[in-house]
């Protein structure tokens, strides 16, 4: 579903990417792993259109999508969830919720029913304004929020940073119900043991590169990948 060829990322003139390539197959859980700092949030930028690639490809449902605006890539099927949240703070949940509203592009879709039924914290919430959430809160609805422009491709940017353990457990949980009901995920994680369990096949990156990647069974126990990863 989504192949990311040879790119290069800049900030101004600080080169952040080097020639990285990946690649996310349909229906699966792949896994971008490595230390603050390592280049995650700016490849998930590059691939949102929210940082385009200086050199490179990016291609989505075998389309050539390089350097395409943000809310053109939701249109295309495409969400994102950044590391900040970004919610409406003045917004209730459900009015948060209900300006991201889309209909998807074919099969089941996500509406308030049904994203409250994935988080049914926030349905309790429904009313309350969105900088009162809690951390744990405030990331759920980030999710809650993308799921409802029904897209069928999910880039998530270090959705357990600052959780506490039982958050990220549930978490954990709620991401397995998106595996199990199809939705492709690209996931942006230094948690690595929450991180494998979730996914089908996983990179590492450090310093701006991909230096290691494989099927989730080879990296569990992989002590290179430890030490790039911190742990």
């Amino acid at each position: 579903m989504l192949a990311v060829e040879n790119i290069h990322t800049f900030y101004g003139l600080s080169h952040i990417l080097f020639d990285v390539s990946l690649e996310v197959g349909e229906s699966k859980v792949v896994c971008l792993l490595g230390r603050n700092g390592a280049g995650k949030t700016t490849t998930l930028k590059s691939i949102m259109g929210l940082t385009p690639p200086s050199r490179g490809r990016i291609r989505f449902k075998q389309k050539d999508i390089t350097g395409t605006l943000p809310f053109r890539m939701v249109r295309k099927g495409m969400g994102y969830v950044p590391d900040d949240r970004r919610i409406f703070a003045d917004l209730t949940v459900g009015e948060n919720l209900e300006i991201a509203e889309r209909k998807g592009i074919g099969g089941d879709e996500w509406d308030k029913q049904s994203v409250y039924d994935l988080f049914p914290k926030l349905k309790d919430l429904d009313h309350r304004r969105g900088g009162l959430l809690s951390g744990g809160e405030q990331k759920m609805l980030a999710i809650a929020r993308a799921l409802m422009g029904n897209p069928q491709f999910l880039l998530l940017d270090e959705p357990t940073e600052g959780l506490a353990p039982v958050l990220v457990k549930t978490l954990e949980e709620r991401i397995r119900r998106l595996k199990e009901v199809g939705l492709t995920v690209l996931l942006a994680e230094q948690n690595i043991n929450f991180t494998l369990g979730l996914s089908d096949y996983g990179y590492i990156i450090d310093n701006g590169r991909i230096c290691y990647q494989g099927p989730v069974e080879e990296l569990i126990d992989n002590e290179e990948v430890k030490k790039i990863c911190g742990i």
